[in-house]
């Protein structure tokens, strides 16, 4: 699990993203959010649905990167709110073993 925060740890996004991201926390719904943006039929636990969101990210920076006309910003950010989501969610059941 702890690859999976540093990974997080190491991204380097523009600023903007991140900024629209922390704003999204707010309304971030594990059970609505999740299911949609992995393409899953359930929820899957913290550490799957961070492999899972990670590849699915990196997927769509280099599409960003590439300046794709697929290129989702919307999901991106989208992406990203999970990703700190899970990632906060990680980080508690690691304190909370400690």
């Amino acid at each position: 699990m702890p690859d999976f925060l540093q990974l997080i740890a190491d991204l380097k996004r523009p600023k903007l993203l991140i900024r629209a991201a922390r704003v999204g926390l707010a309304d971030y719904n594990r059970a609505r959010d999740l299911k949609r943006l992995t393409r899953s039929q359930s929820v899957p636990s913290p550490d799957r649905a961070m492999a899972r969101l990670l590849a699915e990210e990196n997927l769509m920076e280099e599409t960003r990167l590439r300046g794709d006309a697929g290129y989702s910003f919307a999901r991106h950010i989208e992406l990203l709110i999970a990703l700190i989501a899970e990632a906060r969610l990680l980080l508690r059941g690691l304190e909370a073993q400690a």
